[in-house]
């Protein structure tokens, strides 16, 4: 009797969760829970849940890396195309309406906008790890809690401005936030000067 020969295997259809060669997905996920304790959603791409461990201010990015230059010192930054999320402590969200009156930005209308519970940002790759052409990105990454003591320093209100050393502050970051965000928009709305006539000089800022 002639062996039986066993038929053609058939390759199984790629994870739909997993980049072609790539690892799945939902080992993003995993870092992010396991690592930081962060809570997630999604697949593709994940998704990192505001309101729970932190908040994120969500600005310009030309006005983020301008804001970023000025105050030195700050938490997790994530860039996603033209967009910035910098990240700050759980209930800033709440609290953002009122220090902006209290920096005297109320009522100023900033390309600034802050996602707190409910929210949500999209989940750069792990450090370390390559992102595709346009995905997001860190530009300041968190860091594993096995690779350091506690969590993520984040700016956070504590202090009210007053806070030394290198701890990241909200009330000096949201201030730099705002007055970047404030000058692009007039750049953007000064008229362009006839050719007969002298250029504008700069705007100071303080």
């Amino acid at each position: 009797m002639a062996p039986t020969v066993p038929p053609p295997r058939t390759p199984l259809p790629a994870r739909r969760d997993s980049p072609a060669g790539g690892e799945p997905r939902g080992g993003c996920a995993r870092w992010y829970e396991q690592e930081l304790g962060w809570a997630t959603a999604g697949v593709t791409p994940v998704r990192l849940l505001t309101g729970l461990r932190f908040d994120a201010l969500v600005v310009p990015a030309a006005a983020g890396h301008a804001a970023l230059r000025r105050v030195g010192r700050a938490g997790p930054v994530a860039l996603t195309g033209e967009r910035m999320s910098l990240l700050v402590a759980a209930g800033s969200a709440d609290e953002l309406p009122g220090l902006l009156d209290w920096l005297e930005w109320g009522g100023v209308a900033l390309a600034l906008t802050v996602l707190g519970t409910g929210g949500r940002i999209t989940a750069p790759p792990p450090p370390g790890r390559p992102a595709p052409p346009g995905a997001a990105v860190w530009l300041r990454p968190p860091w594993p809690l096995r690779e350091q003591e506690g969590e993520p320093v984040l700016p956070a209100l504590s202090g009210f401005g007053s806070r030394g050393g290198d701890t990241p502050d909200l009330v000096r970051l949201v201030d730099a936030v705002a007055t970047e965000c404030h000058r692009a928009r007039l750049t953007r709305a000064r008229p362009w000067p006839a050719s007969d006539e002298p250029a504008a000089q700069p705007l100071a800022f303080s």
